[in-house]
């Protein structure tokens, strides 16, 4: 019996997304028997609705509403109204990611101290640890049931894997393997062993990789304390006199405005839907947008230092078969300042279907270069580069003059590359080549960066108001009964992929609003 909750009833939490921090924190307080109503800007889709094709699936999944751009970042010229590559569906980008999932390493959670100040970046300490964290990660690497860590076996190395650790050990790095994966290497929690089809970013039709759709949402439903209204876009968070949070106006599936009562708000949009929410909720006792007494809001984004590597060989290498991150070295992810840099960088493997290929390769680029790479598509290997961004306070989110289909401000994205992430990107641009030049590619090239799928910031944890929007906990500085859920929460980037540190954090925090909702503080 799925759960059905009344628009006046204020007893409900409302959580706005139900990506990895929206929708695990949906199920997670479901089954703790708090009331929850999530709202979701997109569809729903599931396994028998994926499409195993580039094209078709990113107009099935893709959050394709107006964006602006704006800075010196290259996904401005070449993407200027698609600065992310994020999904607008029920599951969120958890139906669309690779399935890499890393633990931050203890330094990153306290990057100031570490790294010293850095001239023109914003680094701040996380007011967490790892020590704090183990026990989540825990409860998240089971969740997702995550490979090569407790007792689950990795995935085994396809060939574009094969290439990539023949060189890397080549070049005598040692922490190269086929990755800790949320995908199932043997049938795992109800959900089948990885097919190794290939499509992990259109959706897996297994169902053998974590996705929040069809993992997390049906088993908060299944408890009848979770509703999840689809295509229901939040246009504001409403207050009462006293700044409380007293519920959400949406855009329901016929375009009709409808207002849900809640006792909680929890915002889980991504990091540039939910500062773009948060400021559209402005009021003339929040003139600067909700939890914005610090002016932090939509600052200090964080999309990853990347960019690609691809190599040519003299013999077919076929690396879409498979899944599309297959393995990773993790020597350079240490903070060695040596190099030219603070923080340090994953190479992850990446193959990409021909139709993107054509498309991301070189955008707007053509010539011989470009249709002898695709010629010799067989024979391709590739690489992804993921490495900590500097945070800066004028990257961002700001409110667009541009307005989208329900006349709502939309995200304008600045972004400038610091220093930093230019040495860092450099290094491994060099790096990634000499890894296939060690095992004889005929031809390595860097590729510039891809619209962003890791968008970080733009609503950071900070131990002291003045520095950020929510504490420890992602409970708003301001606003006692407002909660960033997603990855707007994060202070730093860390080089590693960020789902299974969103997950952990969704699960504290569901334990957190549940005992302080017991308790009767919120």
């Amino acid at each position: 019996m799925v759960a059905k909750f009344d628009l006046n009833d204020d007893s409900v939490v409302v959580i706005i997304g139900t990506g990895a921090g929206g929708g695990v924190l949906a199920n997670e307080l479901a089954q703790k028997g708090v009331k929850v109503v999530a709202l979701e800007a997109g569809g729903r889709y599931l396994p028998e609705d994926y499409v195993n094709d580039e094209w078709d699936s990113f107009a099935q999944l893709a959050w394709l509403d107006a964006r602006t751009t704006s800075g010196s970042w290259r996904v401005a010229k070449d993407f200027a109204g698609l600065p992310a590559w994020i999904v607008k569906a029920v599951g969120g980008t958890t139906t669309h990611w690779a399935g890499a999932s890393i633990r931050f390493q203890d330094h990153e959670w306290k990057a100031l101290t570490t790294y010293g100040a850095v001239e023109g970046a914003n680094l701040l300490d996380w007011p967490i640890d790892a020590a704090e964290m183990a026990p989540w990660y825990d409860k998240a690497e089971t969740k997702l049931g995550v490979t090569r860590t407790g007792d689950r076996a990795g995935l085994p190395g396809n060939n574009n894997y094969l290439v990539f650790e023949k060189g890397a050990k080549a070049l005598g790095y040692k922490e190269v393997h086929t990755g800790r994966m949320a995908i199932n290497s043997s049938d795992y929690d109800g959900r089948m062993a990885c097919q190794q089809t290939g499509f992990c970013f259109q959706g897996c039709k297994w169902g053998a990789k974590w996705s929040a759709a069809y993992t997390d949402i049906p088993a908060g439903e299944a408890t009848g304390n979770l509703e999840v209204r689809e295509r229901a876009h939040v246009a504001r968070i409403l207050h009462n006199e006293a700044g409380k949070v007293t519920g959400v106006e949406y855009f329901d599936a016929e375009g009709n405005l409808q207002m849900q009562k809640a006792r909680i708000v929890c915002v889980a949009g991504n990091s540039f839907e939910s500062p773009r929410l948060l400021l559209n909720s402005a009021s003339s006792l929040f003139p600067d947008g909700l939890a914005n007494s610090s002016g932090m809001v939509g600052k200090n984004y964080m999309r990853h230092t990347t960019g690609s590597v691809y190599a040519i060989f003299d013999k077919p290498v076929r690396m879409w078969r498979g899944t599309t991150m297959a393995g990773i070295i993790q020597d350079e992810a240490r903070h060695d300042p040596s190099r030219g840099f603070v923080g340090g960088y994953e190479l992850e493997t990446l193959s990409l279907g021909l139709p993107f290929m054509a498309a991301f390769l070189n955008p707007g680029g053509w010539g011989r270069g470009f249709t002898t790479a695709l010629d010799h598509y067989e024979n391709m290997a590739g690489m992804w580069i993921v490495g900590e961004d500097m945070p800066q306070l004028q990257n961002g989110v700001t409110l667009s003059e541009a307005k989208d289909q329900f006349g709502l401000p939309v995200a304008n994205v600045h972004f400038d590359d610091h220093p930093n992430d230019v040495a860092m990107r450099n290094h491994a641009y060099k790096q990634g080549m000499a890894v296939y030049e060690a095992v004889g590619a005929t031809r390595a090239f860097p590729t510039p960066p891809y619209p962003s799928t890791h968008n970080l910031g733009t609503n950071r944890m900070s131990a002291e108001a003045k520095d950020g929007v929510c504490n420890k906990w992602g409970q708003t500085h301001d606003i006692a009964n407002l909660f960033i859920s997603d990855g707007s929460q994060f202070t730093t980037g860390a080089a590693e992929n960020p789902t299974l540190t969103i997950v952990a954090l969704a699960i504290r925090q569901a334990d957190h609003i549940a005992r302080e909702m017991s308790a009767g503080n919120i």
